[in-house]
């Protein structure tokens, strides 16, 4: 199921269960205007072509107890293909690397990082992400403050 094939239902269905997907199949269809049969026909649609990945609860960072968010540009030793598979797999064994982006610009990868504290993140870079042999060099902004942080895709 491509995009083009979404219909203004399936557009509906899927701003709505981004909003909120604890809704019960009863009040979604009720939202969309179909009997709950079609409406849960359609959403299991969805979710067997890949369009809805995952469904899992938000948490707020700072209650948790994680403090620091920052923006970690990486730059390799090389541009090889084997570099950049190294590279990744072991950032993927990384908890704390909550994002990895292959970018274009100053750097080859942009990072999100979330962690405890100050001195936490620290020891994380000296000891995890700059120990990683293809890395060259690092460049990190600290989030101060964020204004905006959608978890919801604009698909209208």
């Amino acid at each position: 199921m491509s995009t083009n094939k979404l219909d203004q239902i399936d557009h509906q269905l899927l701003e709505i269960l981004q909003s909120n997907a604890k809704i019960t199949n009863a009040q979604l269809s009720k939202e969309v205007g179909l009997s709950p049969a079609p409406t849960l026909e359609r959403v299991k649609k969805l979710e067997a072509t890949g369009i809805i990945q995952s469904y899992h609860a938000q948490l707020d960072r700072d209650k948790v107890g994680l403090g620091v968010t920052t923006f970690v540009t990486v730059t390799l030793t090389g541009h090889k293909k084997q570099v950049t598979e190294s590279f990744v797999n072991q950032i993927n064994q990384i908890p704390e690397v909550i994002e990895c982006h292959h970018v274009t610009g100053a750097g080859d990868f942009m990072l999100k990082i979330i962690s405890k504290d100050i001195s936490t993140y620290q020891k994380l870079m000296l000891e995890k992400i700059n120990e990683i042999e293809e890395v060259s060099a690092t460049s990190t902004m600290v989030i101060l403050s964020t204004f905006k942080e959608s978890k919801v895709l604009p698909i209208s």
